[in-house]
């Protein structure tokens, strides 16, 4: 049998412009009923590249979520109705100043399911030009290109919290044959 829950009820807490925060009163698979505090959020896109050496393009910049400046692949979020793969294509751009000349679908996350309706598309880019970063005017960050052993050794060692990046990095590493 299939394990469910149903939804009796749904709030609207807060509307930001990132995401919503939505309460629910749900009927459990058992007759009892329980409460989910759920974010709404439209979703992320996020790229895996390879530079002409060989070398994963990262980005360095503090994240005011968890305190901390992390090292990450390059990403952002989905406009509502946006195409995973522009917004991809976008982000390279803006983070890293190369754009791809193709990318391919490397799989789907879902970083906290629990209570977050955010999926993050993750891709690899191809083809690589390098250009100019456009950041945006309240983006601060720093391109990082590491060998792609050396990236996949700090995953492992625990260096790279981000999920996304552990899941790019390993993604990538096994299409590499590392």
């Amino acid at each position: 049998m299939a394990h469910f829950e149903k939804e009796l009820e749904r709030q609207e807490v807060y509307r930001g412009c990132i995401f919503t925060l939505t309460s629910h009163r749900v009927g459990l698979e058992n007759g009892g009923e329980s409460r989910r505090d759920i974010v709404n959020h439209h979703g992320g896109a996020c790229v895996a590249a390879l530079d002409e050496e060989g070398r994963v393009l990262l980005v360095r910049q503090y994240r005011f979520g968890v305190k901390e400046e992390l090292l990450e692949l390059p990403a952002g979020k989905l406009e509502e109705g946006e195409d995973p793969a522009a917004t991809a294509a976008r982000e390279l751009e803006e983070e890293t100043g190369y754009t791809a000349a193709s990318l391919t679908k490397l799989t789907e996350l879902l970083p906290t399911p629990a209570y977050c309706t955010e999926r993050i598309y993750l891709y690899q880019a191809h083809g690589l030009t390098k250009g100019e970063q456009r950041l945006d005017r309240d983006e601060f960050l720093d391109v990082v290109a590491l060998p792609l052993a050396e990236a996949l050794e700090m995953v492992l060692a625990g260096k790279v919290p981000d999920a996304k990046t552990q899941a790019g990095i390993l993604l990538l590493a096994r299409q590499q044959g590392i």
